[in-house]
């Protein structure tokens, strides 16, 4: 019973310098870094999801499947594109920069309708 009561001040300390330390280092923020994914899939004629919000700073990956053929993935505004192949996951990785609404199509011609295959990218703040 002795013994306990002499760990219990070096438990409370070591707790909360667990605490405190990480504030003073700056590695709370750490966990602010982690990258964002998103799932999107691809099919004739359409993005789902195909209206995304994001945070300005913040790393994501846009995570592509195509269910049926090849298509494109391509947002100007934020200068990033990429193809989507058929049965396989294709990563895109970025960091927004600015804070706007940016427009994305399909640039990989896939039928009548292709023109339709658009989406819409919110970067906030």
């Amino acid at each position: 019973m002795k013994a306990a009561k002499s760990i219990a001040p070096i438990l409370i300390v070591l707790i909360l310098l667990l605490i405190v330390i990480p504030c003073f280092t700056g590695s709370y923020a750490v966990a602010d870094e982690k990258e964002q994914v998103i799932q999107i899939t691809a099919k004739k004629f359409e993005y789902s999801p195909n209206n995304i919000t994001l945070k300005k700073g913040i790393p994501v990956v846009l995570e592509f499947t195509s269910l049926d053929r090849l298509h494109g993935f391509n947002c100007p505004g934020l200068g990033i594109r990429s193809d989507i192949f058929p049965d396989k996951k294709t990563k895109l990785r970025f960091t927004p920069d600015k804070v706007g609404t940016f427009s994305f199509h399909c640039d990989n011609f896939c039928g009548s309708g292709h023109e339709g295959m658009t989406g819409t990218i919110i970067v906030e703040e």
